[in-house]
């Protein structure tokens, strides 16, 4: 049993209503497998599963994490390509009432190894390359086990399958990190509860229709693809497609192959699929609608999304602690500019200034999440238990019961909520979180450098690129492919900058912080 408080984590005040109907990740094969069991559940490289096949292979992953010493509470990492092996194993730990991590492969090796050693990773699964860096990369004092994908796929299929063990549905269940403020990730901590509720109201709402082939391109290490992905496709009764190439060609080669009806993508990828000359529109007829969000989508995409689908693209506004999305925009109405929606049935928006007094309609402040006051998911929803081993964070951010997102918006009379400024300066470069200090803290791992800053820049494509602004030390050489290349060796490719300027001096507030907004002037943005 996990001590909440030892790990910086908070319980709900009150339990969530309706707990015991939301049921557990556990479990969420069971109603398909007792009425559905030949029905298509599971499709990747790796495999084909029924309802039926993919609940025993689940039992039998089971087996396999108790057999390497895996049980409640103990955590355990996945770095694995967009396969069944993924899927199988998450819902193999959920199970046992173990915690996930997802880590992302594209991740350098020195920000997997910070991941695993502040979750205190007992089991890493993960491919070939992956487990190698992580044996070279060393340093995770916890980590008892390194399982290759081949090994792991050898050990399901000798298991006896695992007892269901009892699962308490609040209790923590998964771990995401969300890249650091500060330099460093912060692990955001859900409950089985959390991860159910968005798909929950998505089978309420009949957002997906029964009988729908759910696609899922963007990595399932990431746990808001895991809620989006596994966990809402088996509430509302779809199949599920891990697509394993991100490319025109390759997303448009596995919607035709398997009818897929819908997935999620970031504009980058949706451009990508619908200006590709080999990708033809008989490939794409069973596209009923694709979920575009994580980016700035620029007004020519959504001039192209439209003249694709015949509806306008909609915007929303989430986070990894919510976990997924709060408000969403309703695409048949008209639209309200610069709107990114209403709040969604479990979850209510209030904008707080520093006095936490709620705001007048317009004027900014904190956006605030709380759960819905009324409605039929009135008191369901629950914010995050808090950040893995970061107490003083958890209280900030989920003081007075509320979720405090650090980011600044405002509301209308009609609840259309508006964001002013993003949390901390936030770069999103293809869908991809950047934060700016994760970028800053390694260029200043090179003595030549004295200051620096980092900003997103808009771009067409990507929605944003990555900047950097630097001060030598005085005396100090090196170039710009010097300290590129450093960059490349610490962080995702994603997050190294695309351009390095260098500067003689830093504009700066009284309190000695770099002033960011003529950097953006200097750009034009």
């Amino acid at each position: 049993m996990i001590d909440l408080a030892a790990h910086g984590l908070v319980a709900p005040a009150t339990a969530p209503r309706g707990v015991g109907g939301t049921g557990t990740v556990a479990a969420l094969l069971d109603d398909a497998v007792a009425t559905s069991p030949d029905a298509l559940a599971l499709v990747g490289r790796g495999g084909r599963f029924t309802m039926a096949e993919l609940d025993a292979e689940v039992d039998r992953a089971a087996g396999a994490l108790s057999a390497l010493g895996v049980g409640a509470g103990d955590r355990v990492a996945m770095s694995l390509p967009n396969d069944v092996d993924i899927v199988v194993g998450f819902l193999a730990a959920m199970r046992l009432g173990a915690i996930w991590l997802g880590i992302n492969r594209p991740l350098a090796p020195p920000e997997k190894a910070y991941m695993l050693r502040d979750a205190q990773v007992e089991v890493l699964l993960a491919d070939a390359d992956v487990a190698a860096a992580q044996r070279r990369q060393g340093e995770v004092p916890d980590l008892r086990e390194i399982v290759e994908v081949g090994e792991w796929r050898e050990r399901v299929a000798a298991a006896d399958a695992a007892p269901r063990a009892m699962v308490d549905p609040l209790a923590p269940a998964a771990i995401a990190y969300t890249s650091g403020t500060t330099g460093f990730p912060k692990g955001a901590v859900h409950s089985q509860h959390n991860m159910l509720v968005p798909g929950r109201v998505s089978a309420v709402r009949g957002t997906h229709p029964d009988g729908g082939v759910m696609g899922v391109a963007l990595p399932l290490t990431i746990l808001n693809l895991i809620v989006l992905g596994p966990c809402m496709t088996y509430q509302c009764g779809l199949s599920l497609v891990c697509m394993d190439r991100v490319d025109g060609v390759g997303m448009a080669e596995w919607i035709a192959a398997e009818r897929i009806t819908t997935f999620s993508a970031v504009p980058a990828m949706v451009h990508d699929l619908l200006t590709n000359p080999d990708v033809t529109d008989e490939m794409l007829t069973s596209i009923q609608g694709i979920g575009v969000g994580g980016a700035d989508m620029p007004d020519a995409f959504r001039r192209l999304y439209e003249e694709r689908f015949g509806v306008r693209v909609g915007t929303g506004y989430g986070l990894t602690e919510a976990p997924t999305a709060v408000t969403v925009e309703d695409v048949t109405e008209p639209p309200v500019e610069g709107s990114c929606g209403k709040a969604l049935p479990q979850c209510s928006v209030r904008i707080l200034d520093d006095d936490g007094v709620d705001c007048a309609p317009g004027e900014p402040g904190e956006v605030c999440v709380g759960t819905a006051a009324d409605g039929p998911f009135a008191d369901v929803w629950r914010p995050m238990l808090g950040y893995w081993n970061r107490a003083d964070a958890t209280a900030e951010a989920l003081r007075g019961g509320l979720l405090h997102t650090g980011d600044i918006g405002s509301l209308d009379a009609d609840g259309n909520l508006r964001i002013h400024d993003r949390k901390n300066d936030l770069i999103i470069r293809g869908g991809a979180n950047v934060y700016p200090a994760e970028v800053e803290r390694v260029l200043h791992e090179s003595p030549a450098v004295a200051a620096c800053a980092v900003i997103g820049v808009p771009d067409d494509r990507l929605g944003e690129r990555v900047v950097a602004f630097v001060e030598l030390m005085e005396d100090s050489a090196v170039s710009e492919a010097d300290l590129i290349a450093l960059c490349g060796e610490h962080l995702a490719r994603y997050k190294v900058p695309d351009a390095i300027t260098f500067v003689d001096a830093f504009a700066r507030t009284p309190m000695g912080k770099i002033k960011k907004t003529p950097l953006r002037a200097s750009t034009g943005v």
